[in-house]
């Protein structure tokens, strides 16, 4: 399954800061019909993302009904982004 929409980047702080993008509730009803056969547990969901010109391969983390894409420091960094910024986020769940 190939998604593709824009977020905004949030921090959580824990012992140390993560940063992820909020999928937007379109497309988290889109992977709720294929989340079942797509999570090795946990609710998690494999995925491989592009932000920027940057892919990656991460796992979505259910929240609140929703998910958040965890962006790697190895994407953010390079691309500076920050709390607050936007992004265009394609994403392929990997059933």
């Amino acid at each position: 399954m190939d998604l593709v929409f824009s977020g905004t980047v949030i921090e959580w702080r824990g012992p140390a800061p993560y940063y992820f993008v909020p999928v937007p509730e379109q497309q988290c009803a889109d992977i709720h019909e294929v989340a079942t056969q797509a999570s090795y547990g946990w609710g998690v969901i494999p995925v491989e993302a592009r932000v920027g010109g940057d892919a990656f391969t991460t796992s979505l983390f259910p929240k609140d009904g929703g998910y958040l894409l965890p962006l790697k420091a190895a994407v953010r960094l390079p691309q500076r982004l920050t709390t607050g910024d936007p992004v265009r986020v394609e994403l392929t769940v990997r059933l």
